[in-house]
Order: structure tokens, then C-alpha cells, then sequence
């Protein structure tokens, strides 16, 4: 069997629901005896009976939408269970819905964004609200509040839903009221019916219908030329009544301007200022126009034009330019005062005073400026070039234009003067004297001469040479004795010397340089023989042939120191070379006679006795005084006479030997006046050397 019951939710504990034992028409008595059961089929125990009186009551609060939901009907199921006989029996509650929760919306204010040109009769949801009762007692209705654009417009769906949208009735106008503020009720069918409200905010956006405006239609500045980067050149400022992106103004400059103005000027599109990012060159550019444009972030963009007009003040920052337009670095030491060395043209890219320019060169160098016409000069010799006192100039070309403070440049030439053969060589002495041993070997050097010439290059290389003496006799001309080195300047004996046929020569030897023509110059070199100890003494009286001896005979009556003889020799040497001494070496008896050192004189030192020999031989040596020593011997036979005729015949024969001793005694007067004649005249020449 199946009982039914209905309740509505929300009733408190112990809250009657049926009376079972009347129900089932039994006696309540029974239902205790029978050991009643009440099984449900939830987790929860939202039933009790009293066994006592068989009610059912409420043990737990029911809350249908909980068990329920948003369905139609809600229904709690139990079971009773008996013993003594065992049955089962089936009891359905059905829960009934109760007024007891309000609409509600997911929140509190909804906020809407609206653009200002929609069309009339557009239509803008509004999240519905929610209502978990069921029936009459859930959402029925909603209200707007009284304005003047929208209309509300309720959607009922099939599952019985109410969705509110707003309907555009009358054109928005954001520039007029960017807000509108409004509010939505809902409201059930309970009794008292239960509402609730959501506060709508409309934003009404912007369109892009106007354009940013500048402030003014041009603007000007004034900029010195090479301001600082980042240097603020103006500031613009432009306004679009329109709001959000459709007034968020972008600027930035115009397509219209060039590249290279692009590079000289930068502007923030944020704040509008154009600054410097660039060299601002006066010299390039006086004026400066920048088209800039402003657009709004809109779509689509609106945009305005004006155009930013920046003079450039010129300052003194060039330095003045040099260029040359002719030069030649090399110039010949005997180019005349006035010729032109280089062609100079000047210019200054500043203006006014600023490009006025000025050139001058040092006072103390041999060069002068001369002015040809505007901004050209000619460089100029203004004295004599001497290569051999200074050789190379940089001669500094100064410009300085007329500004305040004026600027500068300094070009340095470097000028090479081109030598010219006009130094005669010089010889480093007038004279040379050489003083030579005779005897000297072959190639061997009496003397180097030395001569310089202050020019260069070819016009400074030297030759030397000995030249000829005049006349017709070859053993005047020195190059038959000597030869000397073209290039070094040594002179170097071809033949050996002999004093005793030379004692003194001289010559002249000339240089001559490579220009052309070539200059040449002479010195005089004095080369004195000096005799070597080459000559042994030679005895010219007595004559004897080789191996041989001379013979003398004396009386036997002869007294001392009567002179027997006198050995005569010559020296071809000179000097102490020639400084002869005389010695008797060997004799028969050498205490009978004697020689005299200097002389030569052979004497008689005693009387002749009867006992001493008839015959004496005499060896007699003649000695130079060179180092080392020379000599020559005589052997001398000195024979006794015999008394009686054969003694006057010997007197007779030493009488026809003393006729010859005048003769001879001149032979050798003569040789030593001419030898000591050269002498004297070989010292006279060396006495005035030294002077």
C-alpha cells in the first residue's frame, strides 16, 4: 500500500506530517506491538513516527531546493515495516515550494560599453538573475528605471526563462553624456513577492568623429648651428576632444620630409617635442622646414598637419681650407726670388666675418705670400736659396678667418731644394808634404789627399787625379813615380825612389766633381826623398883594381910624421850617410903608421930602423857613419928604398906619383862641393816648408 502526504519546506522539527495508524485504519496499539520501522531512502532522516500515536513528524529542516533543485515537483520517499506478519509499506511526502528566496543577480552593478554611433533598436543582454524557487514563487518580472535612451525588453525562453535585454531607443552622444547610470529590478510571483536590483553603468564610447587640432597652424624656432644632440627645438601640442584611443594623439613627422631631415631631427610622438638627434650645419642649411602630423589612435585614424619652420644662427666652427692647386715639392737652389712655388686657394664655409679668411707664412723663411685674387695665393720665393746652408723647409701656411674667436689651419709644405753644382771641391790643405824613405816598395800609399764639396748627389762625387808636369822631359812628369786612387784620393809610389838621383819632387794633384760642367780644384803636394844608408864609401885614390893593392915607396931616411899617402873616398849617400871615417885595420907594423880618422892622411909615426921590414902592407878601411854601417878597404904596400941609385930611381918614381896627387886632391874638392851644394839645397827647401 502506498500513502501520500504534502508539506511545504522550511518546517521546523517535530511539525506534523500524516497520522499513519489513521491512515492505514489500524489500531495504534498494533503499530507499537508490531515493532514499526521507518526506512528511508536518503542518507538523511527528515521523518520520525511516534510508535505511541502513530504521527510522522518533521526531524529535520527541508530545504526543497536543495533536495530538489529547479525541478516542478520534489517528492521524499519512506518505508514502514511491520512484523507478526511482516509487511511493507510505501509513504511518499511531496515537498512544496515556499517564497523564501529572493532574485539574484550574479552581481551587484553590470557596466556596459556602448559605442556612441549605435544604431537605434540595438539590443545589450544583461546577465538574468536567478531565482531557485519554483512556480509562481520564481522569477516573473523585471523593471528598469525611468531614462531617456534605452527600453527594456524581456526574453522568455521555452524552459521558462527570462532573460532582460536594453534596447536602444533614442541616439547616444558621448560628447554630451559619456554616462549613463540605470537600474534593473527582478521580481517573483511569492506573496509578498521578493525583488532584488543590479545598478547598470553604461559607458558610452567614443567614435573617432573629430580630428586632433593644433594650437596654432605653424610654429618657429631659432637654433644655433651645431646645437647639442637632444637640444629641444619646440614643443607642439595638439587636442582631439574625442576620448580614449580616439584622443590619444601619436605624432610624428610627415612622409613629405626628406631622409637626411629624418636623420637631423627627432620628435616624440608621446609629448610632441622635437629635439636634435642630428649636426645641425649652418653651411648646409640655413632654414629648415619640418612637416609634423598628428593622429589620433581612432579607427579609422583622423589626423592634422602643420608645418615647424627652424632658422639655423651660424656660428664661427669651420676652420678655414687650404687647398693646394699647384705644387711641386722640389725646387732648384737657383731658382731666382719670385718664383712660384705653389698655388694656393682658400675658403671658409662659414659667412659674413666668419669666412673671411687670412693667410701669411713665417717672416724668417725665404718665402712670401702674394695675394692673386679672392681666396687665392701664390707661394713665393722672396730671397736667394743656398741648398748647401739648409736644404729643406716646411714652410706652415696659416689661415684664420675673422671670427670671433677666430679659427685656424696651418698647412705645412715640405720643399726639397734640387741641388746645383755651384761648390768648387775643396781640398782640406793647400798643400801636402810627404816626407819618403828611398828604397820605398812598389804601391805603396805616401799620402792620402782629402777633398769635400758641400753638394749632393752626383755634383759631390770626386775624382782625383795627378797631372802632368809641362815640358818635354819625362823624368819631370810625376805620373811616371806615382798613381793615385780616383775615388779615395790615395797616392802610391809606381817606382821605387833613390835620393841619391831625386831628393825632392812635387806635383799637382786636381779634384774635379761629377756635375756637368764639372768644377775642379788643384793642391800641391811636396814629397821629400829621404836618403836610407844604400851607398858604400868608394875610394878614389889610390886606385887599385880588384884583388890588388897599391904600392908606395919611402926612403928609408924618412922622418915623422912625413906624409906617405892619403886615402880619398866618396859617399854617394848624404848626411851622417855620408860621414866617412878612415881606419887602419892591419899592418905590417902597426906602430909604424897611422891614418888620420877624418882625413885620411897615412903618416909615418917613427924613424925607420934597420931592423924593421922592407915591406909593409897596410889594410885600411873606409866607414860611413849610416846605421847600419858601410865600408870599403885598401890594402896598401909601403915599400922601403934601398940607399944608393936605386933609391933615387924610387925617388923619382914616388916624385912621378906625387905629381898626380894636385890632380886628384881637385877631383875630390869638386865631388864635395857639388855633393854639399844639393845638400843645402835639399835643407833650404825643408827650412821653408816648415816656415
Amino acid at each position: 500500500a502506498q500513502i501520500r502526504y504534502s508539506i511545504p519546506e522550511e518546517l521546523t522539527r517535530g511539525a506534523f506530517v500524516g497520522n499513519i495508524a489513521k491512515d492505514l485504519g489500524t489500531d495504534v496499539g498494533k503499530l507499537a506491538a508490531a515493532n514499526l520501522q521507518v526506512l528511508s531512502d536518503s542518507d538523511s532522516q527528515y521523518f520520525s513516527v511516534n510508535v505511541n500515536t502513530g504521527v510522522i513528524m518533521v526531524s529535520e529542516r527541508i530545504d526543497r531546493e536543495q533536495l530538489c533543485g529547479q525541478n516542478p515537483r520534489c517528492f521524499l520517499h519512506l518505508k514502514l515495516a511491520i512484523e507478526n506478519p511482516v509487511e511493507f509499506y510505501r509513504i511518499e511526502v511531496e515537498i512544496l515550494d515556499v517564497n523564501d528566496n529572493p532574485p539574484e543577480f550574479p552581481s551587484d552593478e553590470v557596466s556596459l560599453r556602448i559605442y556612441e554611433l549605435a544604431s537605434l533598436g540595438a539590443r545589450f543582454p544583461i546577465q538574468p538573475a536567478q531565482d531557485p524557487d519554483v512556480g509562481t514563487n520564481t522569477l516573473q518580472t523585471y523593471h528598469l528605471s525611468a531614462n531617456e535612451n534605452f527600453n527594456l525588453n524581456v526574453k522568455a525562453r521555452t524552459d521558462g526563462g527570462k532573460f532582460p535585454e536594453l534596447v536602444l531607443e533614442k541616439a547616444l552622444d558621448r560628447e554630451l553624456r559619456a554616462f549613463h547610470h540605470l537600474v534593473l529590478t527582478a521580481e517573483d510571483g511569492g506573496s509578498p513577492p521578493q525583488s532584488s536590483k543590479v545598478r547598470i553603468t553604461i559607458q558610452v564610447l567614443d567614435a573617432n568623429d573629430n580630428h586632433p587640432v593644433f594650437d596654432r597652424p605653424s610654429y618657429g624656432a631659432r637654433l644655433v648651428e651645431n646645437s647639442p644632440l637632444g637640444t629641444l627645438v619646440v614643443k607642439l601640442n595638439a587636442t582631439d576632444v574625442d576620448e580614449g584611443a580616439n584622443g590619444d594623439i601619436r605624432y610624428s613627422l610627415s612622409s613629405h620630409n626628406s631622409a637626411a631631415l629624418r636623420q637631423i631631427f627627432a620628435i616624440d610622438e608621446q609629448t610632441g617635442e622635437i629635439r636634435v638627434q642630428g649636426n645641425l650645419d649652418f653651411e648646409e642649411a640655413t632654414v629648415y622646414e619640418i612637416e609634423v602630423e598628428a593622429k589620433d589612435m581612432g579607427s579609422p585614424t583622423m589626423e592634422e598637419h602643420c608645418s615647424v619652420v627652424v632658422e639655423i644662427t651660424d656660428v664661427n666652427d669651420n676652420a678655414p681650407e687650404v687647398i693646394l692647386t699647384s705644387f711641386s715639392s722640389s725646387l732648384s737652389e737657383d731658382a731666382p726670388p719670385g718664383t712660384v712655388v705653389a698655388v694656393i686657394h682658400v675658403r671658409d664655409r662659414d659667412s659674413g666675418d666668419q669666412g673671411k679668411v687670412q693667410c701669411h707664412v713665417p717672416p724668417d723663411l725665404p718665402f712670401r705670400l702674394r695675394k692673386d685674387y679672392e681666396h687665392q695665393y701664390s707661394l713665393l720665393t722672396s730671397t736667394r736659396l743656398d741648398r748647401e746652408h739648409v736644404a729643406y723647409y716646411n714652410v706652415t701656411i696659416s689661415a684664420s678667418d675673422l671670427g670671433s674667436p677666430p679659427l685656424s689651419r696651418h698647412t705645412t709644405l715640405p720643399i726639397i731644394l734640387a741641388d746645383v753644382n755651384d761648390n768648387v771641391p775643396q781640398f782640406e790643405q793647400a798643400s801636402y808634404e810627404v816626407l819618403v824613405a828611398e828604397n820605398n816598395p812598389v804601391g805603396s800609399v805616401l799620402v792620402t789627399v782629402s777633398a769635400t764639396d758641400p753638394d749632393s748627389e752626383h755634383n759631390s762625387r770626386l775624382s782625383y787625379s795627378i797631372l802632368r808636369a809641362g815640358g818635354t822631359d819625362p823624368g819631370l812628369d810625376p805620373t811616371r813615380y806615382l798613381s793615385i786612387h780616383p775615388t779615395s784620393g790615395q797616392v802610391s809610389a809606381k817606382l821605387p825612389f833613390d835620393y841619391e838621383q831625386t831628393t825632392y819632387l812635387q806635383f799637382h794633384v786636381e779634384v774635379s766633381d761629377g756635375g756637368s760642367p764639372a768644377l775642379r780644384n788643384r793642391t800641391l803636394v811636396h814629397v821629400f826623398i829621404v836618403d836610407q844608408n844604400d851607398n858604400a864609401p868608394q875610394v878614389h885614390f889610390p886606385r887599385a883594381g880588384e884583388d890588388s893593392a897599391t904600392l908606395f915607396r919611402i926612403s928609408p931616411s924618412i922622418t915623422p910624421p912625413a906624409l906617405i899617402t892619403k886615402v880619398m873616398a866618396i859617399d854617394a849617400d848624404s848626411g851622417r850617410n855620408a860621414w866617412l871615417s878612415y881606419h887602419l885595420v892591419e899592418a905590417t907594423d902597426p906602430g909604424l903608421f897611422s891614418v888620420a880618422l877624418r882625413s885620411g892622411e897615412i903618416r909615418i909615426t917613427r924613424v925607420l930602423q934597420e931592423t924593421d921590414a922592407s915591406a909593409h902592407e897596410l889594410l885600411v878601411v873606409v866607414r860611413d857613419a849610416g846605421d847600419p854601417p858601410l865600408s870599403t878597404a885598401i890594402t896598401l904596400v909601403v915599400l922601403v928604398e934601398e940607399k944608393g941609385p936605386e933609391a933615387l930611381q924610387g925617388s923619382e918614381a914616388r916624385a912621378t906619383d906625387g905629381e898626380g896627387l894636385p890632380t886628384i886632391t881637385l877631383y875630390l874638392i869638386v865631388s864635395l862641393v857639388l855633393i854639399s851644394t844639393v845638400s843645402l839645397v835639399g835643407l833650404a827647401v825643408l827650412g821653408v816648408r816648415c816656415f
